[in-house]
């Protein structure tokens, strides 16, 4: 198991969170292996898939050697940051500021991404002990929003989460972002013809722009 230094490490330099959100628990396994193969190294696996918990620990045992951080999305209370934790999830993601889990994602080093919108809620997911801020929904408000934000407020790490794109993504790390959330481009690649290699590739896709994004 890493240390949460070396899972912060690791989101910080891939820059990108994977979201996966399917109403199919073996689906969901089977796009975090093909994204995962493509260059991601951050998985998030809301809490709206089925069976959540149990795909995490699947997932936390299949990478407990490889440099792979696998979190759980949607983490509502302590009840859920517990039993997450327990599985395997080393990585706390909740689309509001939550106090109790963050508390517990603390108490066992878990590296966290909190909800917040407003500078208000920005400043208090801070105050809270949240490593990274989660900007949602991130489509609604744009990198312009986030440029405004980090004037008087450089030292919050913000994720955009909703519509970051590879031909948007570098508007995103220019106005301050340091990493990304991810989502349909490579969760919903294999949709039309159910061929998972195709979620290797948007991956991949995604993993380049990123890279280019950064020259």
């Amino acid at each position: 198991m890493n240390s949460k230094f070396n899972n912060m490490q690791t989101i910080m330099s891939s820059k990108m969170i994977l979201i996966i959100r399917t109403d199919d628990n073996d689906e969901a396994k089977k796009i975090a292996v093909a994204a995962v193969n493509g260059g991601i190294k951050a998985l998030e696996i809301t809490m709206a898939v089925p069976n959540a918990v149990e795909v995490i620990s699947y997932l936390a045992k299949k990478y407990e050697h490889d440099d792979i951080v696998v979190g759980a999305g949607t983490v509502l209370d302590a009840e859920t940051a517990n039993a997450v934790m327990l599985a395997g999830a080393r990585l706390l993601v909740s689309p509001n500021l939550n106090p109790q889990m963050l508390a517990i994602a603390n108490r066992y080093q878990a590296v966290t991404v909190s909800g917040a919108m407003t500078p208000t809620e920005i400043i208090n997911t801070v105050n809270a002990g949240a490593d990274f801020v989660k900007l949602f929904p991130a489509e609604v408000l744009g990198p312009q929003y986030v440029k405004t934000i980090k004037a008087p407020l450089p030292q919050a790490e913000i994720v955009p989460t909703g519509g970051v794109r590879p031909d948007n993504v570098k508007d995103w790390f220019d106005a301050g972002c340091h990493a990304v959330g991810v989502g349909s481009f490579v969760t919903k690649a294999h949709k039309k013809d159910g061929d998972f290699n195709k979620v290797t590739e948007a991956a991949k896709i995604f993993v380049k722009a990123i890279k280019t994004a950064e020259k």
